[in-house]
């Protein structure tokens, strides 16, 4: 009775081997997101003729290693676009239009100091006055981009 329970479970063991082998090999390859750069930025604003500047901000960014646009480009709050993006050398410059409120527009220009951190400014001006915020960004390492 052994020998047949044995046989049953050997077959039985065969036919599911065969089904896992036949299921791996249909499978799709597995792709992963490209990765990017994360970087932790700090952006401080500050108002023509305020007396004083407003605190820092931090946010962690993912960001492509080459860049087609600057770092955590998008501003939804204030419905922000980005144009003429140029990389030259280590000096990225670009142009900002915000459809607000406030509606500003600013240019905006970042130099790398290296492959870990960057330095720079957006410079805006809108009915309000000139408004500058400075930014400064430390790289944490990589990170998976959204597809």
């Amino acid at each position: 009775m052994f020998s047949k329970v044995l046989r049953v479970s050997t077959a039985t063991a065969a036919v599911l081997l065969a089904a896992l082998a036949s299921s791996l090999t249909a499978a799709e390859p597995v792709t992963r997101a490209p990765t990017g750069d994360q970087w932790e930025v700090t952006s401080q604003m500050s108002m023509e003729g305020a007396p004083m500047a407003l605190p820092a901000q931090k946010a962690k960014v993912c960001s492509p290693k080459v860049w087609k646009e600057p770092p955590g480009a998008a501003d939804e709050r204030r419905k922000c676009t980005n144009s003429d993006f140029k990389m030259d050398g280590a000096k990225a410059t670009w142009k900002v239009t915000c459809a607000g409120p406030p509606v500003m527009t600013g240019e905006g220009e970042i130099t790398r100091n290296g492959a870990d951190s960057w330095s720079g400014a957006i410079r805006f001006t809108s009915p309000e006055g000139a408004m500058t915020v400075k930014l400064n960004g430390r790289r944490l390492g990589e990170c998976e981009i959204p597809q």
